[in-house]
């Protein structure tokens, strides 16, 4: 299992904890059988759980400038159309991803192009799901300009559990469909915002793969 480089930091300090606790726990109570074992049942638990959430699957992903990919791993929660008041100024179709715990956190760019606006928002840390995440907590807003014109927009999206949102991408830059933009710690939620007149290929309840699931078709 490929573990990506976002975690090292947090398995790094998980690892020293554990050490920490059982080493404690063989001083002062070398001869509690159960303590002891407990202890190595929970430090083995927590170890795997810390190591899944960073984890890095390779993917063979299949680019095509016709289509939309999904962002990130996790469950299709919304598609509506809204207002998209930040920098469309128009109404939009919006496509939200819920990512769980136990979800891979990599977000991927959902086409190529040129990053036209960029924006980090401090902010909240509400549950993914409540109405107001997405213009209260903390988040990034990404637009991206396709060769043909295209443009979409996508936010990042911090939760009740995730803390810390990570990027790749500046305003002006090129972005290749399928690649790195960034990673949500713990879970959270993507939107993406597309035209009025694309074509949306999933449903609510859907559970998705990012960079490999169509999240939807420009006209």
């Amino acid at each position: 299992m490929t573990i990506h480089k976002e975690g090292y930091t947090s398995i790094a300090i998980v690892a020293l904890l554990i050490l920490v606790a059982n080493a404690l726990v063989h001083y002062f109570l070398p001869d509690n059988v159960w303590i002891v074992w407990f202890t190595y049942v929970l430090s083995f638990l927590l170890f795997v759980t810390i190591l899944q959430f960073f984890r890095s699957p390779k993917r063979r992903i299949a680019t095509d400038e016709n289509l939309i990919l999904c962002p990130a791993d996790g469950k299709v929660v919304v598609i509506e159309e809204v207002e998209e008041t930040e920098y469309f100024q128009d109404k939009r179709l919006q496509v939200s991803i819920f990512m769980s715990p136990v979800n891979v956190h990599i977000n991927r760019n959902p086409v190529s192009g040129l990053v036209t606006f960029f924006r980090y928002h401090p902010g909240k840390y509400l549950v993914a799901w409540h109405p107001k995440s997405s213009t209260l907590n903390e988040r990034t807003t990404i637009a991206v300009r396709t060769e043909q014109g295209k443009e979409i927009l996508f936010r990042q999206i911090a939760g009740a559990l995730a803390r810390r949102i990570v990027w790749y991408v500046k305003e002006g830059a090129s972005v290749q469909q399928g690649k790195e933009f960034g990673f949500i710690k713990f879970g959270s939620r993507v939107d993406v915002f597309l035209p009025l007149d694309a074509k949306v290929d999933v449903k609510i309840g859907d559970k998705v793969s990012g960079g490999l699931t169509v999240l939807g078709r420009f006209h």
